[in-house]
């Protein structure tokens, strides 16, 4: 997929501001792209099957289907139900974190202070829980379905004595991620500080998205082919979308 192309069938671009939360339908055959603009971006996200939501993303399963700890061009997202959610069919910033989750209300205060509405109206200190159960709520779901979250731009690596480690340095102005849907799927958004960051102040980044329409995954695609388990993900996905 060219930049050319993109550029000609852009769909729909706005921005997420620092702190704030979204969501919306991507349908299959479309591709968002997400980007950190000013660089220091963290975009934790959540995919849910929109015709039935039972059926969403799934950490443990994307993580062992492809041998890796995290996600990068190549990969897929798949659901609890081994179909490809999404593939990342480009990626320029490389580590994308799949397993440190996202801030809850007291990891906020006991890290940053309280800042509350009150006072600071839409500047107030916002936790990664409450920002998707908002989101989830607008689709009739709530806190049982919440699962484990894809931390975008943000990397953690483990050391040699096993602590997990928050690199600062992956996240760089323009960096952005491409990702094709393969089902239509409902997409939850938010731009609260990464757990692990170590930025004393709450200071969360904005990004940009995209949207644009594409081709479905040909048989030679890099998603399709990185890996055995991606090959027979592909067929159950593509089953799925025959009969739905």
């Amino acid at each position: 997929m060219t930049q050319a192309l993109l550029k000609k069938e852009l769909l729909y671009q706005d921005e997420l501001p620092g702190n704030c939360h979204w969501s919306f339908k991507m349908k299959r055959g479309t591709l968002l792209r997400l980007i950190d603009t000013e660089g220091g971006a963290n975009v934790a996200a959540l995919f849910y099957n929109s015709d039935n939501a039972l059926e969403r993303y799934n950490m443990a399963d994307t993580l062992k289907a492809q041998h890796t700890f995290y996600l990068t061009k190549g990969h897929v997202c798949y659901s609890d139900m081994g179909r490809v959610l999404c593939s990342i069919v480009d990626d320029t910033c490389g580590w994308h974190d799949t397993v440190c989750g996202t801030s809850n209300a007291k990891m906020v205060i006991d890290k940053y202070g309280e800042a509350r509405y009150q006072e600071y109206r839409n500047d107030y200190h916002r936790n990664g829980v409450d920002s998707f159960l908002i989101e989830l709520g607008k689709y009739g779901l709530g806190k049982k379905d919440l699962v484990a979250n894809v931390n975008f731009f943000s990397k953690v690596a483990v050391d040699e004595q096993g602590a997990m480690k928050f690199d600062p340095s992956n996240a760089k102005p323009g960096a952005y991620v491409d990702l094709r849907f393969e089902m239509d799927c409902i997409v939850l958004l938010h731009t609260c500080p990464h757990p692990l960051d170590p930025l004393p102040q709450y200071a969360p980044k904005p990004i940009r998205y995209e949207l644009f329409r594409t081709e479905p995954a040909a048989q030679d695609d890099l998603c399709r082919t990185s890996c055995a388990e991606n090959q027979r993900g592909f067929q159950n996905t593509e089953l799925y979308n025959l009969t739905c």
